[in-house]
């Protein structure tokens, strides 16, 4: 099979075997081999050669090097994970590193490819970041649905315990680090890092309020606690084994470095693609021939997701916008978990926006009210307006609860007024954690663009449309 190191591998999501795509491949140079998840396969193509870059080093100048890569954390926020090692407070022991493997945004499957096809690579990043913040506990957490995951990442923390990768004495020094590999058990809400650590403390996975105490203060146990997600820590080898000058040749000054984007729905080649932040943009993803060449049986694109099914909603004219946080932000979204969901013209906007909603009202842990109660309320009035039983004032309902959950300018004035957002961006919540406000996001935008489509099923008894019985 061709030599992997020189561009990126995407896998496709319907058909067997890798796409080659565009640009350099940090994350996936070894996608292209069978036995890629192995550690012969890993030593035989550079595995290790970037724990061993770092081990030469100090911890602090590694931790230096993290920092001026700007590697910003990929599981949503975007923070530099540079800087967030820095919270843990001086002098405070024990403190552990959690990794965030529980990857259940709906469109999200990036994170767990890289733990399929390459467990050695996130193993590395582990012992990376626990020589640079100065631990010897690591947990990897991975979600519960993910069992070829969890067999890779097993047998592969086996094999680098056998070659002292992992365990006592790690490659001959004093760094001595243990990693333990925790199952979750589904549910969605331990995505958000405090939740997470509240389920490997053995509770019921609920976030836990912040400020004024953040996991790298107070974490796990009690101790200081630094949360990364999984494709994070797979960047530091390569950082680690080429530097942060060459890693910020790739990508923008802002968003410097690759990322991996799932891209699902009406297109023609889904997959998950390795690309360059702050170059690439939507279109290029979208209809690009390296990538998914277009939506699907000669359909036109109606609207698209660019983060996972909490971001608000794209449509053709977001097409352009660079794959980077700033520019995506300032226009209403968000690039969260890297996951674009593209839906075509034969789409029905209510139905898409009932199954988001459906998906946070059952995922919701409970523990706010305007959570907890809202979402169930604005899923039982999108049900009864798709089933053709609405009312006509459920529309301006559903935003109301919505303004409940996430406060708002779009209950009290009109979308069509010139200059007004869809949704507020970063969102505003009465909740603890953001999934309340992720139920609301679908909601607002698919009013906002396609109220007619609301409208067209909330008859009266005799059939008659809620806007022909308002014009009349």
């Amino acid at each position: 099979m061709a030599d992997a190191t020189d561009a990126g591998w995407g896998y496709l999501a319907n058909a067997p075997g890798f796409v080659r795509t565009s640009g350099p491949a940090v994350l996936t140079s070894r996608f292209a081999f069978e036995d890629s998840y192995t550690l012969e396969r890993s030593l035989a193509t550079g595995g290790y050669e970037g724990l061993r870059a770092a081990l030469r080093r100090t911890p602090a100048e590694v931790h230096e090097e993290v920092r001026q890569a700007s590697l910003l954390g990929r599981g949503g926020a975007g923070f530099p994970a540079g800087v967030k090692w820095g919270f843990c407070p001086d002098g405070v022991w024990p403190r552990y590193l959690v990794v965030n493997g529980d990857e259940s945004e709906p469109g999200t499957y990036k994170d767990r490819l890289l733990m399929e096809r390459d467990p050695h690579q996130l193993i590395e990043g582990c012992l990376i970041a626990c020589y640079a913040i100065g631990l010897s506990q690591c947990f990897l957490y991975v979600r519960g649905e993910m069992a070829l995951a969890q067999e890779r990442i097993a047998a592969a923390l086996n094999e680098a315990y056998a070659a002292d990768l992992v365990g006592a004495g790690v490659l001959g020094t004093d760094l001595s680090v243990d990693i333990v590999l925790h199952w979750g058990a589904g549910a969605y809400i331990v995505g958000e890092e405090t939740a997470l650590i509240e389920s490997l403390e053995g509770n019921r996975g609920m976030p836990r309020l912040k400020p004024p105490y953040f996991p790298a203060a107070i974490g796990l146990y009690g101790r200081p606690t630094i949360v990364n997600n999984v494709e994070t820590l797979a960047n530091l080898p390569w950082i680690m084994e080429h530097g942060a000058e060459a890693y910020r040749g790739f990508g923008s000054e802002a968003s410097p470095g690759t990322r991996l984007f799932s891209l699902s729905g009406h297109v023609r080649r889904p997959g998950v693609y390795e690309v360059e932040q702050g170059v690439t943009t939507f279109r290029d993803l979208i209809y690009g021939d390296d990538f998914c060449q277009g939506i699907r049986d000669g359909h036109e694109l109606k609207m698209f997701i660019p983060g996972g099914g909490s971001a608000p909603w794209f449509f053709n004219e977001h097409l352009d916008l660079p794959l980077e946080a700033r520019p995506v932000g300032a226009a209403g979204s968000m690039l969260g978990s890297g996951a674009i969901v593209v839906m075509d013209e034969t789409t029905d906007a209510v139905k898409a926006c009932l199954r988001l909603v459906r998906f946070f009202a059952n995922e919701s842990c409970g523990k706010c009210t305007p959570c907890r109660e809202g979402t169930s309320w604005e899923e039982k009035i999108l049900q009864r307006i798709y089933d053709g039983h609405g009312r006509p004032s459920d529309i301006d309902l559903l935003l109301d609860v919505g303004d409940n959950i996430s406060p708002g300018p779009y209950p009290a004035a009109s979308f069509e007024a010139e200059g007004l957002e869809a949704v507020p961006f970063p969102p505003l919540q009465t909740t603890i954690c953001p999934l309340g406000p992720s139920a609301v996001a679908p909601i607002v935008s698919a009013i906002r663009r396609f109220r007619h489509e609301f409208e067209a099923k909330i008859t009266r008894g005799d059939g008659i449309p809620v806007r022909a019985e308002v014009s009349a």
